[in-house]
């Protein structure tokens, strides 16, 4: 069966020049780093099999390098991980590797559920009139990072033209500003991250990912890039910092409608969120308000306490060893990898707050990708009610217009990931209070 199993793969190459994926397409593909070359570039011997496929040129995917031309499958790089990486039309239900949906009809919401959320919101327009009767907007490119995807409709941001906090340029942004495409950096038995070493023997990213030892290392989570990288097709600044220490649970493109996916994260979110937004937490001008985050952005005991008693507006009964939430993630203040393992789940064995060594980092309040809100935040921060009368606000439920923004009240329990609206309060404030208890 296994030799038929390759039989049939050959075959789907030969015939059609483009790869077959199955359905545990992410592990079996990059196993913790770069893939076959020809899935995602062309070559002298598939140039023309892929261009009779898809009736274009393969001129037309020549991107212009450092080091020459970089025949890509899709006529950017972004374009190219899409084509593994979007939801095909009609496929909503969520897969693992998936963290686009295709484009979806007015009223209806994104539907992959990773934890860094789905690139889908960046095509959602909403507006709506506020109480003084002018026209409020949520547009798309404020929900995410605005990756350059031509092949999926995904343009660079039309208001920001460089990262905040940064210099990176928004044109330049891709799926590889962030992730090594060929998977260099890598994690040793010690703990460096590095990208010379053992071979990478598989993932580094899941509780179920091999442990390295001293002849075979494993991958930087979900392929972030380290020090020294510097994307291939842009002119940004090479980076400066590592990629962060978490793990993730193997079973984490899911509804949480009854239990939480938890990422552990350990440290070093926010330190390698700067290789871009360098400037972001500045201790001068206006970017000195900002909310501190890192490895030194300890939770102080008041604001562990309001952690894990908080259960929602008005209810302080919870207790530390229930009181996580995805929605409101912490650092834990270590990197200490078989502890992480430990943490890391979706089935709701690991529930724990913080207990005094936890910090606040950049995905304690915004999602990685993309989210339904402004800023990428995984809450509505500008409204006054995230729950009214025990339902999500919306435009179809008779909910205030502030508080609805524009959204159904569907694609507003999407943004929540599918949690029901009585997990929270009649009236539920926002989710700031999880930390300050302000409400």
């Amino acid at each position: 069966m296994a030799y038929l199993g390759a039989l049939v793969f050959i075959l789907s190459l030969l015939i059609t020049g483009l790869p077959a994926h199955p359905a545990n397409a992410a592990e079996w593909f990059h196993s913790g780093s770069a893939g076959k070359c020809e899935e995602c570039h062309l070559s002298a011997r598939n140039d023309e099999a892929a261009d009779a496929a898809t009736g274009t040129s393969s001129a037309v995917r020549a991107v212009g390098s450092k080091s020459g031309k970089v025949m890509l499958r899709g006529s950017d790089v972004s374009s190219t991980c899409l084509r593994c990486h979007e939801a095909p039309q009609g496929v909503l239900q969520t897969q693992g590797h998936y963290v686009s949906s295709p484009n979806l009809g007015q009223g209806l919401a994104p539907t992959q559920l990773t934890p860094g959320g789905d690139f889908g919101w960046l095509r959602k327009n909403f507006q709506w009139q506020a109480k003084d009767g002018g026209q409020e907007r949520s547009s798309g490119d404020r929900h995410g990072h605005n990756i350059v995807a031509a092949d999926y409709g995904y343009s660079a941001d039309a208001i920001l033209r460089t990262a905040p906090g940064g210099s990176f340029q928004a044109a330049n942004l891709s799926c590889t500003s962030c992730h090594d495409p060929h998977g260099r950096y890598r994690r040793d038995v010690n703990g460096t991250i590095s990208t010379a070493g053992p071979a990478v023997v598989g993932s580094g990213s899941y509780t179920n990912s091999t442990n390295p030892d001293s002849n075979a290392s494993v991958g930087t989570y979900r392929m972030l890039a380290g020090k020294g990288y510097q994307q291939k097709l842009s002119s940004g600044s090479a980076f400066i910092t590592d990629p962060p220490a978490a793990v993730a649970p193997v079973n984490y493109n899911r509804s949480e409608a009854m239990t939480d996916t938890r990422v552990a994260y350990g440290s070093g979110m926010s330190e390698w969120c700067q290789n871009c937004h360098g400037n972001i937490h500045s201790s001068e001008g206006a970017r000195s308000r900002q909310h501190p985050a890192g490895n030194n952005a300890r939770l102080s005991a008041d604001t562990t306490n309001n952690y894990n008693f908080y259960v929602a507006s008005g209810n302080l009964t919870g207790r530390q060893d229930t009181a996580y939430t995805s929605m409101v993630p912490y650092e834990m203040g270590t990197d200490d990898f078989g502890v992480l393992k430990q943490v890391a789940n979706s089935n709701g064995s690991n529930l724990s707050g913080p207990d005094g060594s936890g910090n606040v980092m950049c995905l304690s309040c915004h999602r990685a990708h993309a989210s339904g809100w402004d800023s990428i935040t995984r809450w509505n921060n500008q409204a006054t009610l995230l729950v009214s009368n025990g339902r999500y606000p919306g435009i179809d439920n008779g909910a205030s217009a502030d508080d609805a923004q524009g959204r159904t009240e569907a694609e507003t329990r999407k943004t929540f990931y599918d949690r029901p609206a009585s997990r929270y309060a009649l009236f539920q404030r926002s989710l700031c209070n999880k930390c300050h208890a302000k409400d």
